[in-house]
This record gives C-alpha cells, structure tokens and sequence, in this order.
C-alpha cells in the first residue's frame, strides 16, 4: 500500500498540534516501520522548513527535513504536474497538486486533515485518524 502525506500532516508533528499530533504521528511512525510506503509532494519540504524555521530555528528545520529524505520517498513535481493540478476542479492549487502527486505515484489514498478539499480527485483522502481506522480493518480482513 502506498500514502500520498499532505503537509498539513507534517506540522502536526513537527508543531506538535492538539489534538492532531498522536494520529498524525502515528501514520508517519508506521511508515518508518514500512508498513507501507509514504510519499511526501516534494514541494511541501521547502515550505515545511520554511515554517519550522522560522518557529524553531535552522537546526531543527534542518533535522527535520534530513529525516524524511531518508525515511520517505519524494515524489518531484514538474512542469507536466502543474498542468495537470490547474485541470483539476479544486479550489486551492496546492492541494490540486497533492492530487497529482497521489495519481503520479500510484498512492492509493491521500492522507490530510482538509479532506473536505479533495472531493473529486481520483485517490481517496483520509485523515490520518480514518487511515488508521482503514488499516486496522485490512489487518482484520486479513487475519480472518
């Protein structure tokens, strides 16, 4: 199984967000295990160390985007990827291109805390409580 991690997901962590951070957590905790891939829209590391930056200093921006180079794959956005996010009926460009990042990488779900905002995009959005929920239903699916 493959994840698409929007970056609101990642500030939830990273800003140890309440009540969002343990869900958020845990979904980035158990694809370091590999339990399944994660993909991260490589757009979205330049303005998470941006944010983290400018809350928490250089090192730990620095630190944090060290770990998910090398724990996540990275999923480039190009010129074809653009074109593609501006087809789709999303009212906010960024997560049009988080949708072509999902459908570029194979991603069978997109986890976020807007899920509201990816209606009509062709990867399911979850958030990261409901995509915990979904893998515990798998797990039991497949224990049976």
């Amino acid at each position: 199984m493959k994840i698409t991690v929007d970056l609101n997901v990642l500030l939830d962590v990273a800003q140890n967000r309440l009540p969002h951070h343990a869900a958020s957590e845990e979904v980035l905790h158990r694809a370091r295990l590999g339990e399944y891939a994660a993909v991260l829209p490589g757009h979205a590391l330049t303005t998470l160390h941006y944010i983290i930056e400018k809350h928490s200093g250089t090192m730990a921006a620095n630190e944090t985007i060290d770990g998910l180079l090398a724990d996540f794959t990275i999923q480039p956005v190009d010129k074809t990827n653009f074109l593609r996010a501006r087809q789709l009926p999303l009212k906010d460009f960024e997560d049009a291109v988080v949708a072509v990042v999902a459908e570029t990488a194979g991603s069978q779900y997109i986890v976020t805390r807007n899920v509201a905002d990816f209606a009509g995009v062709n990867v399911l959005a979850l958030t990261p409580a409901e995509f915990l929920e979904e893998l515990a239903s798998i797990d039991s699916i497949e224990a049976e």
